[in-house]
């Protein structure tokens, strides 16, 4: 399985309402340095709708500013619809809504 394939079984595994960073995607893949190339893999998202990319944001709870099916007000609208709460800054509350993937969701 490639890398684009491990990220998007991954981000699959993120919870409705819940967030995952780009750095905690990649951590859970096996290649925990490789946050950007998560991000490109995300751009490339070959299943909108079914891989929920719009759930990882970046480690501060930022919207990625060019979410691919949108621009970020679209990826907090899609978030904000699952009631993802963001801060007065336009951040997600991570204390809230980041999701605790652990080993066991690993690849």
């Amino acid at each position: 399985m490639n890398f684009c394939q491990q990220v998007y079984q991954v981000v699959q595994k993120i919870p409705y309402g819940k967030v995952a960073t780009y750095g905690q995607v990649a951590l859970l893949c096996g290649n925990p340095r490789a946050a950007r190339a998560v991000g490109s893999a995300l751009h490339h998202n070959p299943a909108q709708g079914i891989i929920p990319c719009h759930r990882v944001v970046n480690r501060e709870g930022r919207p990625a500013p060019a979410f691919v099916f949108g621009g970020p007000q679209v990826q907090r609208t899609l978030l904000e619809s699952e009631g993802v709460q963001f801060t007065k800054d336009g951040l997600v509350d991570m204390k809230r809504f980041a999701w605790h993937g652990d080993a066991s969701d690993s690849l």
